[in-house]
């Protein structure tokens, strides 16, 4: 099951009075519980994937996911155009490997489903694609730098 998909059923979980979510996909299956892990499953049962309580910590941010969608929107509101955001948490590429041509460049034109660049996950690598059609105006992550869920990568116009 795709990473986006379990990153989008944990925020449906996070965000409703659900306590407990299961989803079958073919074979695969996910459980998503609020509360804890299952203290012992049989074989072959599904993976169970806790929602953490949010504690709130002095001098601590505890929704990094928020600040990025806030930093998402200051991006937004200072420059005309698409913003690419990161759909998950990860590290950032802008080429398929070390030393390899870059997806894409400033002032370069892309079309929606063009993929601009990578984010490694979990040992995954996910192609992300533009989104909106247009001319690259500004890459706002470093290769190789690490992301998170909702911060700006790029912005298209």
């Amino acid at each position: 099951m795709d990473l986006r998909k379990v990153k989008t059923l944990i925020d449906l979980v996070q965000q409703s009075d659900i306590t407990e979510l299961e989803i079958t996909e073919g074979e695969e299956k996910v459980r998503i519980s609020r509360g804890g892990m299952v203290a012992h499953a049989p074989a072959g049962a599904p993976m169970v994937y806790p929602v953490p309580a949010m504690q709130p910590v002095p001098g601590v941010l505890t929704n990094p996911a928020g600040a990025a969608a806030v930093a998402a929107e200051d991006v937004a509101e200072q420059v005309k155009g698409h913003v690419l955001k990161s759909p998950m948490v990860g590290t950032f590429y802008r080429a398929s490997s070390p030393g390899a041509k870059p997806f894409v460049d400033v002032g370069q034109t892309v079309k929606a489903e063009d993929h601009v660049c990578i984010i490694e996950a979990m040992k995954l690598l996910n192609e992300i694609e533009a989104g909106a059609a247009g001319i690259v105006k500004e890459i706002l992550v470093e290769n190789g730098q690490p992301v998170e869920y909702g911060q700006p990568l790029m912005i298209i116009g």
